[in-house]
C-alpha cells in the first residue's frame, strides 16, 4: 500500500533528480523509494557507512546539509508561516 509523504530538498537536486528519473523511465517517487529501500536493507551504524552508487552521485552535487527542524508545534507553525510570508 502506498502512502504519501512530504519531503524538502534543494531545488537544484530536485531538478536533476527529475531529469535522471525521466531518463530512466521511473517516477521520482519510485526512485526515492528505491534509494530508501537500499538504505534500510542492511544495518548501518552511521550515514557515512551507506553505500552510494556512482549513478546516485550523478543526481546530487556538493555537500549534504542536514537541517534540523524545531520540535515544538508552536515553533513549527512559526517557521511555516514565516516561510510563507517570505514568498
Amino acid at each position: 500500500m502506498d502512502a504519501k509523504v512530504t519531503l524538502s530538498f534543494d531545488e537544484d537536486v530536485i531538478v536533476q533528480a527529475k531529469e535522471f528519473a525521466a531518463k530512466n523511465n521511473i517516477s521520482l517517487s519510485r526512485l526515492t523509494e528505491f534509494l530508501l529501500k537500499k538504505a534500510i536493507s542492511k544495518t548501518y551504524s552511521s550515514l557515512d557507512e551507506l553505500p552510494v552508487s556512482d549513478w546516485v552521485m550523478q543526481v546530487s552535487e556538493g555537500e549534504v546539509g542536514y537541517v534540523r527542524q524545531p520540535k515544538s508545534n508552536k515553533a513549527l507553525k512559526k517557521a511555516f508561516y514565516t516561510k510563507k510570508k517570505l514568498k
